[in-house]
């Protein structure tokens, strides 16, 4: 909306434009329809309490369909909101290519689309982290950990998702943001934990049982971080020497972690709950068709020790967002790396 203004000005009709843009800016969508693609997991549930406590402080309805990672069903959810006549239709998208055809039906329906998470062609706009970002200030703070506990050595397994660009960007982001506090870090494990936590266990079993002679463990998701650290203290290893680095801040595990585990000092937080309420703002300028980037960037930061305690409350069961805390972060305005800049 700035960027449009901005324009105006320049172009003389400014008067006009700036005195109507608050009366534009002020129509808001009442129904707002998302169909998630895993409504089952923390940071997706997380997500969604994002869009609808952002929904009601603003009177809007957000109504939720999952999809269940079945993107038949993605599309059947998508098509009943249009037929229902939401104002704008939110999608975490399944995969790619199931979403592509459905976007077209959406704009010859006249329906604005904001994605959530995952680009796809033809998109108008999706809210999202930078993931190459979120893993270098991670890494960085390893480093600096690595530096002051651990020798200045930093012998990395990576339990990665290598089906996934936006996971590979993490885990590259990583290895590079650790480098630049000790440049011969090494990766001595590249794995594909599966983003989940049986897989991450099992494939980090075999990989210690290989090879032990690490001392970082990076996961994509706080599913893999977990899944490595359990096949470590499996092993009979000791924490003393070792550093755990989370990603996502999906839900409660990772909080219980640092409180619990000596090892686990650093999680690359997403704020799901952010994302969410993000999402919704989007939702409103498109719904008034205002200017939006192709990507509308979602703040994280990475968390050192208590840190966590900043932007969440936690009572032993559940936790809340400390919203003044998360909005104050300031996201780049474009990503360092995207997928198209993969090696």
């Amino acid at each position: 909306m700035q960027k449009s203004i901005l324009g105006l000005l320049a172009a003389g009709t400014a008067l006009v434009a700036v005195m109507a843009a608050p009366a534009i800016a002020q129509d808001t969508p009442k129904r707002i329809g998302y169909v998630v693609n895993y409504a089952t997991h923390e940071w997706y549930q997380n997500v969604i309490k994002g869009m609808k406590d952002h929904g009601a402080e603003l009177g809007i309805t957000v109504e939720v369909k999952d999809a269940n990672l079945d993107v038949a069903k993605q599309v059947s959810a998508a098509e009943d909101f249009i037929a229902q006549g939401v104002d704008v239709l939110i999608l975490t998208p399944v995969n790619e290519e199931g979403v592509v055809p459905l976007l077209r039906r959406a704009k010859a329906a006249g329906m604005p689309v904001v994605l959530e998470g995952n680009p796809v062609k033809g998109m108008t706009t999706m809210v999202a982290i930078c993931d190459y970002d979120t893993g270098y200030d991670a890494g960085v703070e390893a480093g600096k950990y690595a530096k002051e506990n651990l020798d200045g050595v930093a012998k990395v397994m990576n339990v990665g998702l290598p089906l996934l660009s936006a996971t590979v960007l993490r885990s590259e982001g990583f290895m590079d943001g650790i480098r630049t506090e000790i440049p011969d870090a090494t990766l001595v494990h590249d794995l594909d934990g599966g983003g989940n936590p049986d897989r991450s266990l099992e494939v980090s079993t075999a990989a210690l049982a290989q090879n032990d002679d690490i001392n970082i463990i990076y996961g994509i998701n706080d599913s893999s971080s977990l899944g490595g650290l359990q096949a470590w203290k499996a092993a009979g290893k000791s924490q003393d020497d070792l550093l755990v680095v989370g990603t996502g801040g999906e839900g409660l595990a990772f909080i219980n972690a640092m409180e619990n585990e000596p090892s686990y000092r650093i999680e690359a937080a997403m704020f799901p709950e952010k994302n969410g309420y993000t999402a919704i703002e989007a939702a409103i300028k498109v719904f008034n068709g205002e200017e939006v980037p192709e990507h509308i960037v979602s703040p994280t930061a990475p968390m050192v020790g208590d840190e966590w305690s900043t932007y969440y409350d936690y009572d032993g069961s559940t936790r809340s967002i400390k919203w003044d805390a998360v909005n104050a972060l300031v996201p780049p305005e474009k990503c360092t790396k995207t997928a198209a800049d993969l090696k």
